[in-house]
C-alpha cells in the first residue's frame, strides 16, 4: 500500500514551527508520508559572464548546504522524531512555481503552506506564496497561521 505525500512548503522562519506541527499531526492521522520543500529565490541573470556565472554557481552549492543544515535537516529530525516518515528536497528559482511543480511530480495529495507575515507593499500588489499556491496548485493547498 503507497501511503500519501503531503509537501510542505517550509521556509523555516520563526513561526514555521506552527507549519510542521500541524504537517506532523495530519501525516500521524491520514498516515501519510511528508516532503519537505525549502525554496531558494535564484534569478538566472542571462548577462553575466562565464566567471560571473561560475562563481554564482559555487554560492549557490553554499547556499543550498547551509540550507540544508539549517533548516531541513533539524525539521526532517522533527518529523522523524514523531515517527514520520519524511525527506526533504532543496530548490533554486520562483517559489510558487516550484513547489506547484513538485507537489505534481511528486504525486502530492496536498500542500502545506504557512500564512505569509509580511503586510509589504509588495506582497500586496504581486501577491504572497499562499494566494499564489492557491491558484495554480494541483492539489489542494491548506494555509496554515
Amino acid at each position: 500500500m503507497t501511503r500519501e505525500i503531503f509537501l510542505v512548503a517550509y521556509e523555516g522562519k520563526e513561526g514555521d514551527s506552527g507549519l510542521l506541527d500541524y504537517a506532523i499531526t495530519r501525516a500521524k492521522r491520514d498516515q501519510a508520508r511528508l516532503l519537505l520543500v525549502h525554496i531558494l529565490e535564484w534569478s538566472p541573470y542571462k548577462f553575466l559572464t562565464p566567471q560571473e556565472i561560475e562563481e554564482r554557481h559555487a554560492r549557490r552549492k553554499q547556499e543550498m548546504a547551509r540550507a540544508q543544515a539549517a533548516i531541513l535537516d533539524p525539521a526532517l529530525a522533527r518529523v522523524t522524531a514523531a515517527g514520520i516518515s519524511g525527506e526533504g528536497r532543496i530548490r533554486y528559482g520562483n517559489v510558487v512555481e516550484l513547489v506547484a511543480d513538485t507537489a505534481r511530480e511528486a504525486g502530492a495529495a496536498m500542500i502545506f503552506v504557512g500564512r505569509a507575515g509580511t503586510q509589504s507593499v509588495a506582497a500586496r500588489i504581486f501577491g504572497s506564496v499562499p494566494i499564489g499556491l492557491a491558484q495554480i496548485a494541483p492539489v489542494p493547498t491548506v494555509i496554515v497561521p
